[in-house]
């Protein structure tokens, strides 16, 4: 069984940084891409940032220059450092992982953590 543990969401002020973690554990044989998803109120869940196991990034054009993807591949984690944090960016972050499991139908499969709550406000 794999799990996707985030933390580090929480409530800043505009113009705050936030550092979101995502730790994968389990019955884990290798993990691909992992990134990292939002999903405000009302709105469709969309990519933030994908970081490959080469470590090849992308992001949403709304977050370059602001998010930084990471990943340590010894701890299986993978990273989102967020500066500049405007009020849109209020969400629940997701993470997620295309992960491959020791067994006959290995995958990979997609796996999601339960999202962190990051909220952006004075």
């Amino acid at each position: 069984q794999v799990q996707l543990v985030e933390s580090g969401g929480g409530l800043v002020q505009p113009g705050g940084s936030l550092r979101l973690s995502c730790a994968a554990s389990g019955s884990i044989f290798k993990i691909y891409a992992m990134g990292w998803y939002r999903q405000a109120p009302g709105k469709q869940r969309e990519l933030v940032a994908g970081i490959i196991s080469g470590g090849s990034t992308n992001y949403a054009d709304s977050v370059k220059g602001r998010f930084t993807i990471s990943r340590d591949n010894a701890k299986n984690t993978v990273y989102l450092q967020m500066n500049s944090l405007k009020p849109e960016d209020t969400a629940v972050y997701y993470c997620n992982a295309d992960i491959v499991i020791p067994a006959a139908n290995g995958g990979p499969y997609a796996y999601w953590g339960q999202g962190t709550q990051v909220t952006v406000s004075s």
